[in-house]
């Protein structure tokens, strides 16, 4: 199996995290408990496949058979991912299986697959449709075939339900473009493809994200503004989807696969569900990219050069390899980018 698992999950069900005091008590400490096993192991990232994932505060190297059993107690998952990492995906095909694998009653939730996909998506699984059909007339991801085609299969071939979590990607793309006024322009059966209160905030999330923003694209305060709420817009309505699924399958366990920037630090959707439902128990595991340089330094290393709000909040993080650099020419870079936005901008809004 590609990538050593290592996981340390707690034992309660819905937790705050682990702070970065008692991360730097356990490694600075090597003669305790905590750090008998693996404080002094090294990453082993040599294919773009590989991933291990790193338990805090212990680092204990896990199976993925005991991975699962670590989880078992929760009612919802959330699996972040790198969306174009291969090591990304594998971990979820891997971690499907095995939950599937010790409780036959769970389902599958998607970011990948938006509410208006729902009947298609149904009509494959049923084995009424080609996935080609599927393919091009939902449509699914252009990644789909090589990221998300072994989750669907497997849930095909074993009968588990999966959920088209996402909003409806124009009305999103809509109220990222014209702001909150956008919903009274919505028909009924519209309304119904995104959350009935779809611009819940959170304080943390929206400074997160304000940040990400200046860092990709210079807009606006109101153009920020509007694009924070089309990603209200997709928490809130994965966080019902979820939420809705939960109840209507007697409360089995729910698998949800997003978007790491929608899960990390049980912010975005995770906050947004917990807010549906506080009683809700929640993991959150969490990708994070690892450079060539770092792909087999000692894992305390690595741990102790992340910042704390990075990584001690969530259940688990897993190292992968990073993408290849996309770009070297900045100027071919804007033009790209200025294609997509311009692309973007000329969809119709009614």
């Amino acid at each position: 199996m590609p990538g050593l698992l290592v996981i340390f999950l707690g034992l309660t069900g819905c937790q705050s995290g682990v702070h970065k005091s008692a991360i730097k008590q356990a490694l600075v400490q090597p003669d305790t408990r905590l750090l008998q096993e693996s404080a002094h192991q090294n990453l082993s990232l040599n294919l773009a496949y590989d991933y291990q994932i790193i338990g805090l505060p212990n680092l204990t190297p896990l199976s993925i058979q005991q991975l699962a059993q670590r989880l078992k107690q929760y009612d919802v998952i959330f699996i972040g991912e790198f969306h174009g990492n291969h090591a990304s995906h594998l971990l979820e095909a891997h971690l499907l299986q095995a939950l599937h694998q010790q409780n036959t009653e769970i389902t599958l939730s998607m970011e990948m697959f938006n509410r208006d996909q729902q009947a298609l998506l149904d009509q494959y699984l049923d084995s009424e449709i080609g996935e080609t059909f599927l393919i091009n007339e939902a449509p699914a991801w252009q990644n789909y075939k090589g990221g998300y085609r072994p989750l669907i299969e497997y849930a095909k071939q074993n009968f588990i339900p999966v959920i088209a979590a996402n909003a409806s990607a124009d009305i999103v793309r809509c109220i990222g473009r014209n702001g909150a006024g956008y919903l009274k322009k919505l028909s009924p059966h519209e309304r119904r493809l995104i959350a009935a209160t779809p611009f819940k905030d959170n304080k943390r999330y929206r400074k997160k994200y304000m940040a990400l923003m200046d860092t990709v694209r210079k807009l606006s305060p109101l153009r920020k503004e509007q694009s924070y709420l089309a990603q209200l817009t997709r928490d809130n309505t994965l966080a019902e989807s979820i939420y809705q699924a939960w109840l209507n399958a007697s409360k089995q366990q729910i698998i949800h696969v997003n978007g790491s920037f929608h899960s990390e630090q049980h912010l975005g959707t995770v906050s947004a569900l917990k807010a549906l439902d506080p009683s809700l128990s929640m993991a959150v595991i969490t990708p994070i990219r690892v450079s060539e340089s770092e792909r087999n330094q000692p894992i305390q290393q690595i741990i102790e050069s992340l910042p704390s709000e990075q990584i001690f909040v969530d259940e688990a993080l897993y190292f992968v390899l990073g993408q290849p650099e996309p770009f070297k020419d900045a100027d071919y870079k804007q033009k790209l980018r200025k294609a997509m936005f311009s692309q973007s901008d000329q969809a119709l809004c009614h």
